[in-house]
C-alpha cells in the first residue's frame, strides 16, 4: 500500500468515528416516551379514520333517503296536479303499481289508475279539491240565514216530525 491509501484509509476511519460521536444518544426514559406518544398518535389516526369511514357511510345513506323522499314528494306533485281526492290511497296504488320499476312509466300508471279507479280522483275544475263534510255534519247556510232559522222554517212548511227534531236539537246547542 502507497502512503497515499493509507492516508485515506485512516481519514476514513476518523471520520467514522467522528460521524458516531457526533450522533446524540436519547436517554432511555425519553425515548419510552417519544414512542409512548407515537403509539397514541398511531392509535388516534386510526380511530378518526374508523369515525370517517363511519361517517362516510351515514352520509351515503342519507343520500339515498333523500333521493327516497324527493321521488316521493314529485309523485305527490303529481298526483296533487291531476286533482287527487284521497292522496295516500293513490300514492301507495301507484308505489304498488311501479313496485321499484323505471320511473318513467309514471305518466302511464297515473293515466290506467284514472281509468280503473276514477273515485280516487275529483273533477279538474280549475280549483283545489275541497274537503266535503260527513253525514253527521251539516253544511251551514250561505245565504244570509244561519242553521237554526233554515231548520225552523223547514220544520214549520213541512211539519215532519224528524224535522222539528232536527231544529230542536240545533236550538238546544244555541240557547
Amino acid at each position: 500500500m502507497s502512503q497515499i491509501d493509507e492516508e485515506k484509509e485512516l481519514s476514513e476511519t476518523t471520520a467514522e468515528q467522528a460521524g458516531v460521536e457526533s450522533v446524540k444518544f436519547v436517554p432511555v426514559a425519553e425515548s419510552i416516551r417519544y414512542r409512548k406518544r407515537a403509539q397514541s398518535a398511531e392509535k388516534m389516526a386510526e380511530e378518526l379514520a374508523g369515525q370517517l369511514a363511519e361517517a362516510k357511510s351515514e352520509a351515503a345513506k342519507l343520500v339515498e333517503q333523500l333521493d327516497v323522499v324527493q321521488e316521493e314528494q314529485k309523485l305527490m306533485r303529481r298526483l296533487v296536479s291531476e286533482h287527487t281526492n284521497d292522496l295516500e290511497t293513490a300514492l301507495l296504488v301507484v308505489n304498488a303499481r311501479l313496485g321499484g320499476a323505471d320511473k318513467a312509466d309514471l305518466d302511464g300508471v297515473i293515466e290506467q289508475l284514472k281509468r280503473e279507479k276514477p273515485y280516487l280522483f275529483g273533477d279538474s275544475g280549475g280549483g283545489p279539491a275541497t274537503i266535503h263534510r260527513t253525514a253527521g255534519v251539516r253544511q251551514r247556510v250561505t245565504s244570509g240565514r244561519t242553521v237554526l232559522e233554515s231548520a225552523a222554517k223547514k220544520a214549520a212548511t213541512t211539519g215532519n216530525r224528524t224535522d222539528l227534531q232536527e231544529y230542536l236539537k240545533l236550538r238546544r246547542n244555541f240557547v
